[in-house]
This record gives structure tokens, sequence and C-alpha cells, in this order.
């Protein structure tokens, strides 16, 4: 993990009550919320992270401004870790009937060799996933699963590889068996990087002239995944026509923004 990234993950406490503070002022408004509970791939970044970019930083520029994004994604949580450390009952608390949860975790529930944050796909992911689908459910909410978006890894032949194990399959059962709005976020984005191959990837993933980093996101990255979540949500009916915009259209990197970490 890079300095910079250690430096976010840090700053990542700080990142919760901004963002509850964001999405309890959108409903003084008589507004939505749309609160994402989730991991790097997902989160806001700050000024010494740039340019690594969430996917969670490029949605609102896809959705209507009656529709706000609460962004509580951390670096490095599971979904285990997420709960553990309070932030799940912090979201849910400011969580009110009318909104959105969506919920993407796999990357770090994988981590076998760090007990804080893995889970098993088949027993103990899917109990963790239970609880903010239920969460979301007793306060009014409307849960959505997401499975991981996949990292940019190809075989020799160029070929497109998946890296999630059965990470994504087991959130595919829980949804079907829960009966949740489902995002196939990894089928899409593995779709994605095999349209554009091994050296197109390079333009939407964290490459630096000191890392290459093919987990997280630039901004073109972020805008390419953020637009497949405001599809994929108005294909699957979570959201409405009225609540997008700009699905064809080009959005620049300029927009993107990093903003300085808080103490």
């Amino acid at each position: 993990m890079s300095l910079s990234r250690r430096r976010v993950a840090a700053a990542g406490m700080g990142a919760v009550p901004l963002a509850l503070a964001f999405g309890g002022g959108a409903h003084a408004r008589g507004r939505r919320t749309l609160h994402i509970a989730g991991d790097s791939t997902a989160a806001q970044k700050y000024a010494d992270a740039a340019p690594e970019t969430g996917w969670g930083m490029a949605l609102p520029f896809f959705l209507r401004k009656d529709l706000v994004v609460a962004n509580h994604a951390v670096n490095g949580r599971s979904s285990k870790s997420f709960a553990d450390e309070g932030r799940l009952a912090a979201v849910l608390s400011v969580t009110r009937p009318g909104d959105l949860l969506f919920i993407q975790f796999g990357h770090n529930d994988a981590k076998a060799e760090d007990p804080a944050r893995h889970t098993e796909p088949w027993s103990t992911y899917q109990d963790y996933l239970r609880r903010y689908v239920d969460g979301a459910r007793a306060r009014g909410a409307r849960p959505v699963l997401a499975t991981s978006v996949e990292r940019r890894r190809f075989d020799a032949s160029g070929k497109a590889l998946p890296t999630h194990g059965e990470y994504p399959a087991a959130m595919r059962a829980l949804a079907a068996e829960e009966r949740v709005a489902l995002l196939d976020l990894q089928a899409l984005s593995l779709a994605l990087w095999q349209e554009l191959g091994p050296e197109e990837t390079k333009k939407y993933f964290n490459w630096t002239a000191t890392e290459q980093d093919n987990t997280h996101f630039n901004p073109p990255g972020a805008i390419a995944v953020a637009r497949l979540v405001a599809r994929e949500s108005l294909q699957r009916r979570v959201l409405g026509p009225r609540d997008v915009r700009r699905l064809d259209e080009p959005v620049p990197e300029s927009w993107i923004g990093w903003p300085r970490a808080t103490s």
C-alpha cells in the first residue's frame, strides 16, 4: 500500500461524518439519498491520493440533483470490518424511508490472512451482507447489492480474468434468496475490460510514473464504472428515467476533484 493510500485509509474515519452530514442535509430539503457502503474502489479520495478515484466520486454526474449521493465507502474495508467498526450502524442511523443503500464489498473479504476483514463467501460473507440488507429494510430504505468491480488482469492471450473467486456468486445467490436488486458490476466491468483490452485499460486504472495499480481507478476509470452503475440501476429498475442523466454523454475528467483530507 502506498503512503498516499495509507493516509486516505487513516482519513477514512473522518469521511464518515462528512457523508452523514451530507445525507442529513439532503433529507432536510426533502430529497432522497443514495448511500454507498463499500471499499476503496468506490470511496472518496483526497488530494494526497490523486489521481486515484473511487467510482462513487463520479456517480453524481449521472444522477439528477434531487437524488443525493452520500459516499460512506472507506479504503480497506470488508463487509465484516465496515460493520464491526460501527460504520454500518452510523450509515443506518441517517438512512430514511425512500433512500437507497448500495452495498459493494468483496475485495477485502477475500484477505484470509487478516481475521479482522476476512469472510467466507458462502457463510460469513452472506451473513454480514444480510445485516446491511435487513438494516436498510428496517428503516424503509431499499438495499441494492453490487458485486465487486473487477481488477485489471489479463492472461497471455489478452483474455480478461476474474479475480474475486466465489464472492460474486455468493452475492448473486443471496440477492436471489432475499429478493434484493443486484448490480452485477463484476460481470459488467469484466466485459468492459475485455472490450478495451490490456493496453487500453491502463488508461482507466491508477497507473502513474511511480505506481502500476490494477485495482483502483483514475478519473476515466471511475467515470466509466459509475456509468455502468447508473445504467444498470436503470436497467434493474432501481432508478427511474427521471433519476438519471448523461448516460450516453461524455463526462470530462476535469469534473473530478480531490478535497484535502480532514485531520
